[in-house]
């Protein structure tokens, strides 16, 4: 769940930031790659530092059982179902030739809901079971 938390805040605030300057500026003139890349630098240290104080908590250090490991599984599987066409997506704007700015943007955007999806089943598969 940190995980999933971190990724709708960092992105939310990332996409508001590059969409507010879309409003008003050609988005060939958008400097989005220093913000994507921070973004996606925070959400990886925010992730650990979250997973770490969790872990410290909980006092759970790692323990894992067999349904904790089907349950990443299968939350893993659906985030790369997500994650595959949003690629496909991606791959498809490549070939129209799309600008840069939404390549980069879709391509992110595919990370984020594959990792929201597979947040969302997992947190699923937790509370109702397989």
């Amino acid at each position: 769940w940190i995980y999933g938390v971190l990724v709708t805040i960092v992105s939310g605030a990332y996409f508001g930031h590059v969409l507010n300057q879309a409003r008003t500026t050609n988005v060939a003139d958008i400097a989005y790659q220093i913000p994507l890349l921070i973004s996606i630098g925070a959400v990886i240290v925010l992730t650990i530092v979250g997973q770490i104080v969790a872990a410290i908590v909980t006092r759970d250090c790692g323990k894992t059982d067999q349904r904790d490991k089907e349950i990443d599984r299968h939350g893993e599987l659906y985030g790369y179902y997500v994650l595959s066409a949003g690629f496909a997506l991606v791959l498809l704007m490549t070939m129209a030739k799309v600008e840069y700015f939404w390549i980069a943007n879709a391509m992110y955007l595919g990370g984020v809901l594959g990792t929201l999806a597979s947040s969302v089943v997992k947190i699923v598969a937790y509370r109702r079971g397989l």
